[in-house]
């Protein structure tokens, strides 16, 4: 069994999307786009292009980088193209048959569909289906969205794809292409991010964040609303709103820790408010302390806003090691807390005989928090207080990110006092609920906190906790 990174114990986003309409190297930037988002998914990725109702496909467990070589992009012709990239939640695991875009040939052609999210009646959907003689390949929900498509008796693909969509229920980013067109879908509450770019005069861009489209230089246009489904073909842009409206939810652990610090989702940087929520982590929680120390990467911004907030110097005493993934060896026992230590490494000079404000975005179980606390204890720090530039995570997500159970959630059980003497820190606080929206500009914006709140916008906590359940046991 591979070794547990610091990264196991963090919520991870479930995938990215990225697709090109009407450019002469449409595979060449999707691997481009791919690349800016492989902070999304790192288990797979797949490029699908379209060349003469032809769909050429290229996929591969891994990197992008690793995935794709020179060859695999120069068999990915046409003008069109939609890629992912994969951490895999609801399908399991990332075999062959668990990575996207998924592609299937209907009696109306081909048609590739990449989605980020999650639909929480994937088993009922999927059970209901194989009644009516459906055959699945994968394990994933986005294979139930493709089943109902094909299902349908309208004539154009997007009507089809309206068809499909409207009998689900769940979190989606969703890019579908066929050989005219590209469409790109939000679900109605807006959970999941999908942006639009413009490359020249006559060429778009649907991505998850704005940070891929700098990449290869494209215009930002606009956000894809809650709700919409952008049809882009040659004739021009077509935007449909039809589900029924919902209330909108975008997730607020976009803002903490699933974008890029350089993307701007729905008007709201991610670097800037990540600093503000450090801000207000301060406001709230300030302790004596002679420094502020993030937990890198993700807790840089906040640590900052922190810093800047209470006048301590900042300073990067943990180092973090980034050219290393998962080992499967681990040497003789006394090289305690191993796990951690190889990625992240505490600066003695930084630490020794300091009374330290160490910052990191959020605690799930506890155990990376608990080795981290001990790893600057052993560097010499006189005092650590914990701070954590999120709330208390009470309660799982079912919209696309992978979450451990409720019961393994630390603060689902624990008390403050209890999580600070299971982390070994001379204190700990979280930012509140209401502080973190002060920081993102106003719980009226419309987010779902359920994570924190358990407050969820589709469907029952119960029904969802057996729809995890069920996930857990009979999709591996």
């Amino acid at each position: 069994m591979p070794l547990i990174s610091v990264d196991d114990d963090r919520f991870h986003d479930e995938c990215g999307v990225f697709g090109v309409f009407n450019h002469p190297e449409a595979a060449n930037l999707v691997y481009l786009g791919l690349y800016a988002l492989q902070h999304r998914g790192q288990e797979s990725a797949g490029i699908v292009s379209v060349e003469d109702r032809i769909l050429h496909t290229s996929r591969g467990r891994g990197l992008v980088a690793d995935v794709f070589k020179k060859n695999d992009l120069e068999r990915l012709k046409g003008r069109h193209a939609i890629g992912h990239v994969r951490y895999s939640t609801s399908g399991g695991s990332c075999s062959s048959r668990n990575q996207q875009p998924l592609v299937v040939d209907t009696y109306q052609g081909g048609i590739a569909v990449a989605h980020n999210g999650n639909l929480v009646d994937a088993v009922d959907q999927r059970k209901t289906l194989e009644k009516r003689g459906s055959i699945f390949q994968s394990t994933m929900d986005t294979e139930v969205i493709v089943h109902l498509a094909a299902l349908s008796q309208r004539a154009d693909f997007y009507d089809r794809m309206v068809d499909a969509l409207s009998q689900v229920q769940g979190a989606y980013a969703l890019l579908a292409m066929d050989a005219q067109c590209i469409l790109g879908v939000r679900d109605p509450y807006g959970l999941r991010p999908l942006v639009l770019g413009k490359v020249g005069e006559n060429s778009w861009v649907l991505s998850s964040e704005t940070c891929a489209l700098d990449l290869i230089e494209a215009e930002f246009v606009r956000n894809i609303e809650p709700g919409e489904m952008l049809v882009i073909t040659h004739d021009g842009l077509r935007s449909l709103n039809p589900f029924p409206p919902k209330v909108r939810r975008f997730c607020i652990f976009e803002y903490i820790y699933f974008a890029r610090p350089d993307s701007t989702l729905d008007g709201v940087n991610i670097y800037e408010s990540r600093k503000k929520i450090g801000v207000s982590l301060a406001k709230e929680n300030p302790v004596t302390a002679d420094v502020v120390v993030p937990v890198p990467d993700s807790g840089v911004p906040s640590a900052l806003g922190y810093a800047q907030e209470t006048g301590l110097p900042f300073e990067l005493g943990i180092i973090r090691n980034h050219y290393v993934g998962r080992t499967f060896i681990e040497p003789q026992q006394q090289i305690r807390h191993f796990g951690v230590k190889i990625k992240l490494n505490a600066n003695r000079e930084v630490f020794k005989g300091k009374r330290v404000v160490l910052v990191d975005d959020s605690i799930v179980r506890g155990t990376t928090s608990k080795k981290i606390v001990n790893m600057v204890r052993a560097a010499g720090a006189r005092e650590i207080h914990m701070r954590i530039s999120s709330p208390p995570t009470t309660h799982p997500c079912f919209y696309g990110i992978d979450t451990p159970t409720r019961h393994e959630l630390l603060a689902a059980h624990q008390s403050l006092e209890d999580m600070r003497k299971f982390i070994a820190a001379d204190s700990l606080a979280f930012v509140s609920l209401e502080g973190l929206y002060k920081a993102i500009g106003g719980q009226g914006r419309g987010y779902c906190d359920a994570c924190f709140s358990g407050s969820y916008p589709i469907e029952s906590p119960e029904s969802l906790q057996n729809l995890q359940l069920s996930l857990l046991d009979g999709l591996e």
